[in-house]
């Protein structure tokens, strides 16, 4: 960081402030320029915060050198990242293709759901389980039976399953049913959650807040990893706008700003983003076209009767069409879309708290 010292600053204070850096287990080299007199700060800057330096008497401004999100930066982690997801690879050229309706519902609706999605080349299947709604009368899903439905349709198909986790409490029962936690827009925030999902070694899809600056995404991130866990996809799902033409604002300039400052992998909603089934075929192929390392998309095979947000579901004949087309844009950009391992739920799913059908009510 660069401290920047008030005019007329005064000897004294200047040897104040580098005692209190230097006392902080940092190196400082001091620049007397004819206007301005500045700092530098070099070593682990971790060890004193912006607030407490700008707090320092005869310190104008603490001008950082580099970005706050340090484990999320390209500056700490150059190469792009690949997130492995029981199998299927998301960044660095492969793209992770979600798709599954917004609630997990009754077993034999999310069956059909996830077969016509898998059969059209989707690699990652989602449904939430626990839902965060607006009201708390509206439908808040299924809890654990939803996983238990939600873990049956991925070992069915062997495809990895994405459901949100609302709840750090919730974090470990999660964990044991899904190949890929969701934190959804209105809990990128809930840093208590996120550190509680960075204890976790499952992968996470962080979704974008609905009024998140890019610098607000990449911080959540942060907490994510310095928990310990590096698996981290990012997801641009809209953000609040004046205009209601569209339910949020497909903010797709975000995924190349993005890619720029961060080795994570990004992807695009542009289901949540758009509210309009109208609409998502071509923001998916956008964003596919803006560099998105994949594209989360509802589908719902009677939309007028989903428990949530079947408005915004593409039926899935529509979804096979889409499919088709992002995978046309993929070969022309010289992307593969990752395909299914056969993996799924390999990976620790414990048994006593994942009961198995029996096999005759899988045929």
């Amino acid at each position: 960081m660069i401290l920047i010292l008030k005019n007329g600053v005064s000897d004294e204070q200047i040897d104040r402030v580098i005692a209190r850096v230097e006392g902080w287990g940092l190196q400082t080299h001091l620049s007397r320029g004819t206007y301005r007199t500045i700092i530098g700060l070099i070593g682990d800057e971790s060890q004193v915060s912006q607030e407490t330096l700008s707090s320092l008497p005869g310190v104008s401004q603490v001008i950082p050198v580099l970005p706050p999100y340090k484990l999320a930066s390209r500056e700490a982690h150059p190469e792009s990242s690949v997130i492995d997801v029981s199998g299927v690879k998301i960044g660095g050229g492969q793209l992770g293709m979600i798709a599954g309706p917004c609630s997990v519902e009754d077993r034999d609706r999310m069956m059909r759901i996830a077969e016509s999605v898998c059969e059209s080349g989707a690699n990652l299947f989602r449904g939430g389980a626990y839902k965060p709604r607006t009201s708390p009368y509206a439908f808040q899903g299924l809890g654990e039976k939803g996983l238990e439905i939600l873990r049956e349709v991925g070992d069915r198909f062997g495809i990895p399953v994405v459901t949100e986790i609302t709840d750090p409490r919730n974090v470990e029962l999660v964990a044991q049913y899904a190949d890929m936690l969701q934190i959804g827009a209105r809990n990128m925030q809930n840093f208590v959650l996120l550190t509680e999902v960075g204890k976790s070694s499952r992968p996470v899809l962080l979704k974008r807040g609905m009024s998140a600056t890019i610098a607000d995404l990449l911080m959540s991130a942060e907490y994510i990893l310095s928990e310990g866990n590096p698996n981290v996809v990012l997801c641009e799902r809209g953000i609040k706008s004046f205009d209601p033409s569209t339910r949020n604002l497909f903010d797709v300039a975000a995924v190349p700003v993005v890619q720029g400052l961060t080795h994570l992998p990004m992807i695009v909603d542009p289901s949540h983003a758009t509210g309009r089934p109208d609409l998502i075929p071509p923001c998916a192929l956008a964003g596919l076209a803006a560099g998105a390392d994949g594209v989360h998309i509802e589908v719902h095979d009677c939309p007028e009767e989903a428990k949530s947000d079947g408005p915004q579901a593409l039926l899935p004949e529509q979804y096979k069409q889409i499919l088709q087309q992002m995978r046309l844009m993929a070969d022309l950009l010289g992307k593969t879309i990752s395909p299914l391992a056969g993996t799924a739920g390999k990976p620790d799913h414990s048994p006593k708290n994942n009961p198995q059908p029996p096999t005759e009510a899988l045929a």
